[in-house]
């Protein structure tokens, strides 16, 4: 689905609203003493109230403004809409980060056209900073965004959340890549992306990620220069192993090495 650049503009609007709504209830649980339950699994996943409150307000504006579309959240059950628009949203993406004090996390907002994700919002109402970006520009609270050229490994920051979201044949296949960086860096999760789309990152390699992880950042990556698919070139906006890069020409680099070609 295409949509017309004035709807694009009212979804975005609208997107902001989401913004505004989901800061102003995750703030108070924020380097507050606060209950964290584990959602359960192989590693420690938590969830917090800021999480689930957070969700909530964004869930009601969209169902009360756009009742047709669908939604598709971290913590509460997808809705099927008949619009061909989905949200995608994920409240806190860094969890682990928000529950340490350290405010590298985020509130991921995305609008998927049954195609694609064609907006993405990453919110920090802690430091103040908004990212906003389509397909075809980036800005961080109006100011546009440029990823920075980088067409040399050697010359390249790394970034990736965790070594625990790797498995096996996933690490070895990062660590081809890793040992031929300037610089590796773990930790950042949604806020390690934007930092690509700000021009101080130049690749980030993860997995094991879901569609509310990255739908909101594809935009925003892509509209800055950048590129983010698939460790194999496809769309990255299924989730699972991720390749991100501010150089359409590195990017390339990375998917040889990460296939074991390079």
């Amino acid at each position: 689905m295409s949509l017309p650049q004035e709807k694009l503009q009212e979804y975005l609007t609208f997107a902001h609203q989401l913004a505004n709504a989901s800061g102003l209830a995750i703030l108070p649980w924020f380097r507050a003493p606060l209950a964290v339950q584990d959602k359960g699994g192989a590693l420690f996943d938590p969830v917090t109230e800021g999480d689930k409150a957070a969700e909530r307000v964004m869930r009601e504006l969209i169902q009360a403004r756009y009742p047709h579309d669908g939604i598709l959240g971290e913590e509460e059950e997808a809705v099927a809409g008949s619009s061909g628009l989905t949200w995608v949203l994920d409240p806190i993406d860094g969890t682990r980060a928000f529950i340490t004090g350290l405010p590298l996390w985020g509130t991921l907002i995305a609008l998927n056209d049954g195609e694609q994700p064609v907006l993405g919002v990453m919110n920090q109402p802690f430091t103040r900073e908004r990212y906003v970006g389509t397909r075809d520009a980036a800005w961080c609270n109006g100011a546009p965004l440029k990823t920075r050229r980088c067409a040399s490994l050697s010359q390249a920051t790394l970034m990736a959340t965790t070594p625990d979201m790797f498995d096996q044949a996933q690490r070895a296949a990062f660590d081809r890549v890793a040992s031929q960086t300037r610089l590796m860096r773990w930790g950042g999760d949604c806020y390690a992306y934007c930092m690509l789309a700000s021009g101080y990152v130049d690749v980030i390699i993860e997995a094991s990620l879901k569609p509310y992880d990255v739908q909101a950042l594809m935009p925003i990556i892509e509209g800055a220069g950048g590129v983010m698919t698939s460790w194999t070139g496809g769309t990255a906006q299924h989730g699972g192993p991720v390749v991100a890069c501010g150089d359409p020409a590195l990017h390339a680099q990375v998917l040889e090495l990460l296939a074991g070609k390079g």
